[in-house]
C-alpha cells in the first residue's frame, strides 16, 4: 500500500445531499436485517481493493478463492482501486447511488467521513462483526461512529523509521538515530562518508506527523474543538522538517510522486534512511541492496522529538456499501476475510500487521521476522481524530508541505494558512 494522502478533499463535500443510500444521518440501516444461514447465502460480492496491485493484490486474491471454495454460491468481483484515487471515487459512487462497491477497503481515516454521509451500512449484529473481543482497541475504535460499527479493522500500521544497516556502519553508526537531533547528525555523516543521501523526505502530510507529535503538536484538539495545526508545538515539529531540507541532511525532496522517489532511492541504496509503514516491507525486501541481504533492512520507532516519539496510527477497514444488493454475502465475505486465519497469511506472506491479538501468535505470522520488528514502532502510535472531517485535513497540510519543500515558503506562514483552510472545514471550532 502507498499512503498518499493527496486526493481533492474539500468542505462542500461533507455537506451534500445523500441520496438512495440514506440521509446523511450516520444511521442508514439502524437495524439490520436478520443474516440468511450462510449455506444459503448466495450472489456477487463486488470488492475495491486499495492495496498495492503488484505486492499485496494477489495476497488478498488468494484469499477471495479460498472464501469461493468455503462459499460456493458466491462469487466475488475483485477490483483494485488505487489508494490515492478510492475515496472521491466512492463518494462519487455512493452519492450517485450507481456503480459502488459492496465492500471497501476503507483507510481508518475515512470511516467516520463516510458513515456520517449515510454511505455505510452498520455491521453490530451480523457476521461481519464476529469474536470482537479479539480485536486491539485502537484499530477498532477506527471502525466505530455515533456508538455504532461501520467498519471492521483490517489491517493496522504506523510510521518507522526504514535504515540500511550497511550504509549507517560505513558512517560509524551501529544504532539507528534516536531522536531528532541524531536523525540530523547521522544523515549528514551519511552523506559526508558514504556519498549516499541520508534521508529521503516523502512530501505527504501524514509524514510530517511524527515531527508534530514529537513536539507536542497535533491537528486538532478534539475534546475543545480546537484547531492546532499552527500551535507553537506544531510549528517547532515543522520547522525540523525544514531545516533537514535547507540543511541538507534529507536529499531534495521531490514535489511529485515523492512517495515512489524517496522508495525507489531507498530500495537502490541510494539514501540510508526514509519514514515508512509496514505495507512497504515486501517493496523494500525486494530492492537491489534488500533482496540477497534482508538483514541489512532496519526498522526502528520514529526518532523523538523535545516531547515524545509519535506517529500517526493508520490501517484499513473493511466496510460495507449502505445500498449493497448482496448485504448477506458482504458481510460474510468480511468476517472471512477479516478472520484471524485471513490475517495470520497477510502478515505471514507480507509483513502487514494484524488487528487481531490470535493472529499474532499464529505460526503463519511468526514465521515473518518483520511482525516482530513493527512491535516497538507500535508502540508509539498515536491515535488520529475519528472525525469526520479528518480526512479532509490532509489536503491543505499536503498542499503547504509541498510549497514549503519547494522553498515557496518558511513554517510559521504555511501553517498559518493551513489554520485558516481547516476553519473552513471544522465549523464553529476555533484556533
Amino acid at each position: 500500500m502507498r499512503r498518499v494522502l493527496t486526493s481533492a478533499a474539500v468542505a462542500a463535500a461533507l455537506a451534500l445531499a445523500v441520496t438512495a443510500c440514506g440521509d446523511g444521518s450516520g444511521d442508514a440501516g439502524s437495524s439490520p436485517a436478520k443474516s440468511a444461514a450462510p449455506a444459503e447465502v448466495s450472489g456477487t460480492v463486488t470488492w475495491w481493493d486499495t492495496s498495492d496491485a503488484t505486492t499485496e493484490g494477489p495476497v488478498f486474491q488468494e484469499i477471495i478463492k479460498d472464501f469461493e471454495a468455503k462459499y460456493p454460491k458466491i462469487k466475488v468481483n475483485y477490483v483494485n482501486v488505487p489508494f490515492a484515487d478510492a475515496r472521491d471515487k466512492f463518494k462519487t459512487a455512493a452519492q450517485s447511488g450507481s456503480g459502488a462497491p459492496d465492500v471497501l477497503r476503507t483507510d481508518v481515516g475515512w470511516v467516520a467521513e463516510f458513515a456520517s454521509l449515510g454511505y455505510l451500512a452498520p455491521l453490530d449484529g451480523t457476521p461481519a462483526v464476529d469474536k470482537p473481543e479479539e480485536f486491539l482497541p485502537v484499530p477498532a475504535a477506527s471502525g466505530k461512529y455515533n456508538g455504532k460499527t461501520y467498519g471492521v479493522p483490517q489491517v493496522t500500521d504506523t510510521l518507522g523509521l526504514l535504515y540500511n544497516k550497511e550504509l549507517l556502519k560505513k558512517a560509524g553508526y551501529d544504532e539507528p538515530p534516536a531522536t531528532m537531533a541524531d536523525l540530523k547528525k547521522v544523515a549528514l555523516d551519511v552523506k559526508s562518508k558514504t556519498g549516499a543521501g541520508g534521508l529521503a523526505l516523502n512530501v505527504d502530510a501524514y509524514f510530517l506527523l511524527p515531527f508534530i507529535y514529537g513536539e507536542g503538536g497535533d491537528f486538532v484538539d478534539v475534546q475543545n474543538k480546537k484547531i492546532t495545526i499552527s500551535s507553537p508545538q506544531s510549528v517547532a515539529g515543522v520547522k525540523i522538517v525544514e531545516d533537514l531540507i535547507t540543511s541538507g541532511a534529507a536529499v531534495k525532496p521531490a514535489l511529485q510522486d515523492s512517495y515512489t522517489n524517496a522508495e525507489t532511492a531507498f530500495k537502490d541504496g541510494k539514501v540510508a534512511m526514509i519514514f515508512n509503514g509496514p505495507w512497504s516491507n515486501a517493496d523494500n525486501l525486494g530492492g537491489k541492496v534488500f533482496k540477497d541481504n534482508p538483514d541489512n533492512f532496519g526498522v526502528a520507532p520514529v526518532p523523538a522529538g523535545s516531547a515524545k516519539a509519535g506517529s500517526p496510527l493508520g490501517g484499513h477497514d473493511y466496510t460495507v456499501y449502505a445500498g449493497s444488493k448482496n448485504l448477506d454475502a458482504s458481510y460474510l465475505f468480511v468476517q472471512f476475510m477479516d478472520s484471524a486465519e485471513s490475517q495470520a497469511k497477510i502478515a505471514g506472506k507480507l509483513g502487514l500487521l494484524p488487528t487481531r491479538q490470535p493472529a499474532y501468535s499464529a505460526s503463519e505470522a511468526t514465521a515473518n521476522p518483520k511482525i516482530a520488528q513493527w512491535a516497538k514502532p507500535m508502540e508509539t502510535a498515536v491515535e488520529r481524530p475519528w472525525i469526520p472531517e479528518a480526512a479532509s485535513l490532509f489536503q491543505p497540510l499536503v498542499e503547504g508541505y509541498q510549497k514549503l519543500a519547494g522553498g515557496q515558503t518558511t513554517t510559521e506562514p504555511m501553517l498559518k494558512d493551513v489554520a485558516t483552510a481547516y476553519q473552513g472545514i471544522l465549523k464553529g471550532w476555533s484556533l
